[in-house]
Formats: structure tokens, sequence, C-alpha cells
């Protein structure tokens, strides 16, 4: 077996981790944060970038930066052998080509770059390099859902290489693009890995976590003969690739974490439907309550903070009462002039999630965030961490990290970051149970 290299994944919100345990998250970038993930006992970590909220300029310019300072991380701490994951969402919604571009500018050369945006837990697989989702177990072409409609990051083809010459504007036309279909991984592909070069581009179909096993490790033995790949996937490559043992505590035993048996408290970020289904169902569940955040009054002249003092007050009242605030933003689909205004509307509403979770109750169990973006704020602006450390899953998709034991308001708190489109429509009530050991 080859030697294992130090994986850096940088996850472009904070939900990338949702298939491993027991390693560093970065919300920083600076020298001295990065060696602390290079120099940290588990094979992986991730730094979040949280790129997919912001513009496309803001992104390309974060990712160098960090890519900058990781190669002065790197020769710092004498790391020899290393791999980098651009780690972005399974429903192909980000910045690709720009991410993988600046990464490749400061890292490279590669011999190649892959797109693997295979994830089990959220239900998608790729099979003869189209993308799919599972929908009621029909597998879905991923143009033909919500997810390609993002006012973002719309895209017209599940079918990869159509899909990478959409999104290089010609420059990597799709019959350039190597196709690794599924017999061949299956089969062993280090022969061919071996031929790749230039940054090739390269898609790799997936259908079970064995088949990216297979590719990880024919990717880590032609890798400990010189060649050198990037990579843009989703999240089950990244379990193939750390290759780590059992998580320490079983994702139905996540309640020990809770702090003092306190009830705790719930963000809702995310807009999906599929949240939206998941709200409407946790609020069902005994011993919490809805405050909703009307937030469509940051549009117009609104105090955003009278808002912020009704909400906090509607979360004590139903703290007092021994029960779990649930504060989630008003569902309504709101319209925006451009993709910019609604970023900025996104990052003022953020901002008051963000003031919100800052006036929690200080003696909360435990908290639940809902959506990547949203999660990413909680970690590195509501909580103000430089680094936190990943517990495992409660739920396939669902992390656990928690704050460090000198927090200033909330030490040893954990924290389940929930992206907005993983899980059944029971999935947040069924987090909600667990930690409640319900």
């Amino acid at each position: 077996m080859p030697t294992q290299p130090k994986i850096i994944v940088l996850d472009d919100d904070p939900t990338g981790s949702q298939t491993v345990h027991s390693c560093l998250l970065l919300t920083g970038w600076d020298v001295e944060t990065l060696r602390l993930g290079l120099a940290d006992a588990s094979p992986i970590f991730f730094v979040l970038t949280n790129t997919r909220a912001l513009p496309p300029e803001q992104a390309a310019q974060i990712t160098t930066e960090v890519c900058r300072n990781l190669k002065r991380a790197i020769a710092a701490e004498q790391v020899q052998d290393f791999l980098v994951v651009s780690r972005s969402d399974s429903t192909l919604r980000g910045h690709y080509p720009i991410e993988t571009d600046a990464i490749a500018a400061e890292l490279g050369p590669f011999d190649a770059h892959f797109l693997v945006p295979a994830f089990f837990e959220g239900g998608r697989i790729t099979r003869d390099s189209i993308h799919y989702l599972i929908i009621n177990r029909v597998p879905t072409p991923v143009d033909q859902t919500e997810f390609a409609r993002d006012s973002v990051f719309a895209y017209h083809h599940s079918y990869l290489p159509d899909y990478v010459e959409e999104k290089t504007q010609g420059r990597i036309a799709a019959g350039q693009v190597e196709r690794f279909l599924l017999k061949e991984i299956r089969q062993g592909s280090r022969d061919r890995l071996l031929q790749l070069q230039n940054n090739q581009c390269g898609v790799v179909d997936a259908e079970t976590q064995s088949d990216l096993n297979q590719f990880a490790q024919d990717v880590l033995a032609v890798a400990a003969q010189g060649k050198r790949f990037l990579f843009r996937s989703a999240a089950s490559l990244l379990t193939a690739l750390a290759n780590l043992p059992p998580q320490a505590i079983a994702a139905t035993e996540m309640s020990q974490y809770v702090r003092n048996g306190q009830p705790g408290a719930v963000i809702v970020g995310s807009h999906v439907k599929k949240t939206t289904e998941q709200l409407e169902r946790l609020l069902q569940e005994p011993g919490l309550a809805g405050v909703e955040v009307e937030v469509s009054q940051l549009l117009g002249e609104a105090d955003a903070g009278q808002l912020l003092a009704q909400t906090l007050a509607q979360v004590n009242q139903v703290h007092a009462e021994g029960k779990t605030p649930v504060v989630y933003t008003s569902r309504q689909e709101l319209t925006f002039e451009n993709t910019q205004t609604r970023l900025d509307f996104g990052a003022s509403v953020s901002a008051l999630l963000m003031d919100i979770v800052q006036g929690l109750p200080a003696d909360i169990g435990f908290l639940i965030s809902k959506g990547g973006i949203t999660s990413n704020d909680v970690l590195s602006t509501g909580l103000a961490l430089r680094t936190a450390r990943l517990l495992g899953q409660i739920l396939a998709g669902c992390s656990v990290v928690r704050t460090p034991p000198d927090h200033p308001r909330f030490p040893n708190l954990p924290v389940v970051l929930f992206p907005g489109n993983v899980g059944d429509a029971d999935a947040l009530a069924t987090v909600y149970r667990r930690l409640c050991h319900q």
C-alpha cells in the first residue's frame, strides 16, 4: 500500500467534511493556521473558504491566497507528500473551473484534474459520465432538478463532459475530456492514470463507495510514482482517500456530547425545497418552538437591529420555557435584479443570523446549523472559531464539530453542520431526536 499523503481540502462551504471524522476544520488560512492542519495527526484537514457564497473574482482571489500561504506552510512543516482537493457541491453548483484554475496556477503543474461529484450519502451517483440525483428511488439527471436552475450557478448538462465544456466556455471541449467509466474503475485504472499529463480533465463514474475506494487506491499508487493530480469532488471521494477507521462515537450516541442535557438551538438558513420540508417536519416535534425571521424586511428601510432584538427576545423566551428555539428565515422566494444583488442580500441575511447566534443563551446544550453557507458563517463568524475538531457524523452527510474548551461563550458546544440538500423529509427531526436522546 502506498504511503498516505496529507489530504488538503479547500472546501467552498463547511459541509464537505460530511463523510469523515476526527480531523481539523480551519476557518482561517494564514500560514500559522495552515501549519496546524498540516501538523495534525489526521491524514486530512479542511480549509473552509466559503467561496460558494462569493462572486467569481473574490472566489479566485481567496483560492489563490490560500494556495500561496499553503506553499509557505508546506515548506515550513517539510511536508513531502500531499494531495489537493477542491471540494464542492455534489449537484454541480460552484465556481468551476475558477477554483481549480487558481489551484493549478499556484500549486501546479498537475498531470490531471478530475471531476468526481458522486456523493452516496446524499443520493448522487455517476454512471456513463452522467450525474444523477436519486429522487424517490429514481435516478434523475441533475440538469432536470432544481439545483440546475440555481440563480447563481445554473447549468444545462448532466453529462459531465458537456458540463465541463459549458463551464469552461469551450476551453475544454467535451471530446477532450477523459471518461473513467464504471467497468474500468472496477477493473483498475493505474495504467491509464500513468498516461495523463498537462492537467488533462477527467470525469469519474461511481455508484458505490467501493468504486471510489478502488479509484483512490489506484490514484495513491500512481501518485507514489510521481504523478500529480488535482480533484474537484464531493465528499465521498474524501472517505476513500483518507481511509479512516470508524468514528469513535456512533451516530445514535451523539447525545453524550450535549452540554448538561440542556435544550439547544436550531438555525435554518437554507432555502432549498428539501430544507423547507425538513423544517416543517421538525416543527412538529415536542420540546421546541419556531421563531420565524421575516428577512424581506431587510430589503426595505427596516432597522436590522430592531429585527435582531425582536428575534432574540423570542429565543430567550423559548429557552426560558425549557424548549429549543428553531430560528428560521421566512420561506417565500424573493426575486432580485441581478446576481450581485442576490449575493448582497444573502450577506445581509447571514449577518443577521450570525448576530442571533452570538446572542443565543450561553447555556444551550447544542446547536444545529442548517445550510452550507449558514454553517460556514456559524463557525467563522457566529462562534468566531479559528479551528474546530470534527467529531463525526450524526446522520449520513451531517457532521458534528465541537468548540474548544476555552471558547469565551460556548465552550465544548457540539455543533451540527447540516447541508441544505441532504437527507429525507425526517432527517432534521432525526438529528434533533438523537441529540435529545429520544
